[in-house]
């Protein structure tokens, strides 16, 4: 399947993209691309895109990649809506949060509307087991340390 994508040019923090036509099972860095449709210069701001040939390839069943969609959307060399990808980090509020601790914090709207929870009868009551205070559980057996083995 044939692929409208970038390829990265340039130096060291000046890049410089190349619009190319390549194979998708290719690499987008060392593939060998099928045709040149344009550049995009991030620093000086420019693109020049060969909307001919990129009309071309779309109608033979080229894909474009998210990012060279929206620069032809831009273009206006065809019209769609543009991609927006999705974010894979969670998203982070623009204002800080205070964190209070856990006894002052308020409770929602929704839970302070709710209807009071009334206690169980006594007679229910009866089938629950006791506090774990009145529960008397067996003393556990604690093994020897191992150093404590040697010494022995």
């Amino acid at each position: 399947m044939l692929t409208i994508r970038l390829t990265r040019k340039g130096k060291k923090n000046q890049p410089f993209f190349r619009v190319v036509l390549v194979d998708k099972r290719r690499s987008s860095t060392g593939g060998r691309a099928v045709e040149d449709l344009g550049y995009v210069d991030p620093l000086k701001k420019r693109r020049s895109l060969k909307a001919e040939r990129i009309k071309y390839w779309i109608s033979k069943g080229a894909k474009a990649s998210a990012t060279v969609h929206n620069f032809l959307v831009t273009e206006k060399i065809i019209d769609a809506k543009k991609i927006v990808k999705k974010s894979k980090k969670p998203a982070v509020s623009a204002a800080p949060v205070a964190v209070a601790p856990a006894a002052a914090t308020p409770e929602p709207e929704a839970k302070k509307e709710e209807a009071p929870v009334e206690p169980a009868p006594v007679e229910d009551q009866k089938d629950l087991p006791a506090p774990a205070e009145e529960l008397k559980l067996p003393e556990a057996t604690v093994e020897a340390k191992p150093e404590e083995k040697l010494a022995e």
